[in-house]
């Protein structure tokens, strides 16, 4: 029998719960400002970050590694060295600040981080480098944007002011920004697709197809979050032509695509699609399973296509029957780097795993059950560990990672 609570004591309970999961009884808070003045006539963001509070991070060593960054100095103590800065605030205040070069090239030539006199597109994660923090409280990050007049804005996060962002990250005390960040003369489209908040972004007067763009995700997403019920409430796709890297990039809550590049291609494949799912997964590979992660992506963006109806049944088998033949050539996936025929072989084994695993367990579980495992975790994604999820969603082995089919006998 069910008995009711006093109601002296329901009050009482709630206020232990409350206490049990607040911020203040996980440590206390500080408050954490990023300021970044964007430059195009030097090129560079003059970034400050600053501590308030009394709970302030005792040490912070900054990863310069790249080489983007210049001219650090802080309020207090800081030892620099060639590739990391040591920051040691004291009181309930402190700063430091920096200069980030924006333009960064790859070895084709083509750019992944890009300023003109109009506009800039780069990543936020890498405008504030990577930090190991020692300190017991925790952030309430937000990020301030300074631009030239008549420039916006546009970032994976609520907008809480003009150009002024509040900053999130799960189960993380120190945060920072993550992900693509477009500002400048830009036009955006924007939607809420099946509660994710999606924006669609690039500049002026470029041949950006937002709306196209925008209406191929109405399209996709909804069957993405099915299989990812977790995909990230903020979705930012940046986009741009020429001298832009002529391909995807996927980051955190966003991701870039050239203007160029189709929605769907000859081969039937989504680029779109495919960084999508790197968004959904967050998943990196070691030195031998970078094969699941671009196999894994590359396969849903056709699987993607041919559950919404983007392609029939026959177009979705011819596809996948020319990535099998172009997957002979490759032979081994156990390999750094996975591309071309690597991925293409890759997705044949995806798709025999999915196979095997639907008739193992009665039509009961898919490689969608395997694909949500790796995205709960994410990380660092290792072949036993994806050997793991397949077999418990089969319920039993699986012959379709046993090492003859992941590569080729020695002869």
């Amino acid at each position: 029998m069910l008995k009711r609570l006093s109601p002296f004591i329901l009050p009482t309970l709630v206020y232990l719960c409350l206490a049990v999961t607040s911020p203040a009884a996980l440590g206390k808070t500080y408050d954490l400002l990023y300021k970044a003045t964007i430059d195009p006539a030097s090129g560079m963001a003059a970034v400050e970050i600053q501590l308030n509070g009394q709970s302030i991070p005792k040490q912070l060593a900054l990863n310069l590694g790249s080489g983007r960054y210049s001219e650090v100095t802080s309020d207090h103590l800081v030892e620099l060295s060639k590739d990391k800065a040591i920051w040691r605030p004291e009181g309930s205040s402190s700063s430091l600040s920096y200069k980030f070069a924006i333009n960064n090239r790859k070895g084709s030539g083509s750019y992944d981080s890009r300023i003109t006199d109009d506009w800039a597109i780069l990543r936020s994660d890498k405008l504030i480098p990577s930090m190991s923090v020692t300190g017991k409280g925790h952030s309430k990050a937000e990020l301030q944007l300074e631009l030239p007049e008549g420039w916006s804005s546009a970032l994976p996060y609520p907008e809480t002011g003009e150009n002024h962002y509040r900053l999130k990250d799960s189960g993380r005390r120190f945060v920072r920004p993550k992900g693509w960040m477009i500002v400048g003369r830009i036009g955006a489209r924007q939607d809420i697709i099946t509660g994710v908040d999606t924006k669609i972004a690039g500049p002026l007067g470029e041949d950006i197809h937002r709306q196209d763009t925008l209406a191929f995700l109405n399209w996709n997403l909804p069957e993405i979050k099915k299989v990812f019920p977790k995909f990230p409430n903020y979705l930012l796709v940046v986009t741009a032509g020429d001298p832009m890297w002529r391909g995807g990039l996927s980051g955190t809550r966003s991701l870039f695509m050239h203007a160029d590049r189709p929605l769907i291609s000859g081969n039937r494949t989504s680029s779109m699609i495919h960084e999508l799912v790197h968004v959904a997964t967050g998943i990196r590979g070691d030195k031998q399973s970078d094969w699941i992660v671009e196999g894994l992506a590359e396969f849903y963006s056709l699987e993607i296509l041919r559950r919404s109806g983007g392609i029939s049944q026959r177009r979705y088998e011819e596809a996948m029957d020319k990535l099998a033949d172009w997957g002979k050539e490759a032979p081994s996936l156990l390999v750094k780097r996975s591309s071309g025929p690597v991925t293409a072989r890759a997705v044949g084994v995806m798709r025999a795993l999915d196979q095997e695993i639907r008739q193992a367990s009665g039509g009961k579980a898919s490689i969608d059950d395997v694909a949500r495992g790796l995205a709960e975790k994410r990380g660092e994604v290792t072949l036993e560990r994806f050997n793991a999820l397949a077999e418990a969603a089969a319920g039993r082995p699986v012959e379709a990672l046993t090492t003859d089919k992941l590569r080729d006998e020695s002869p």
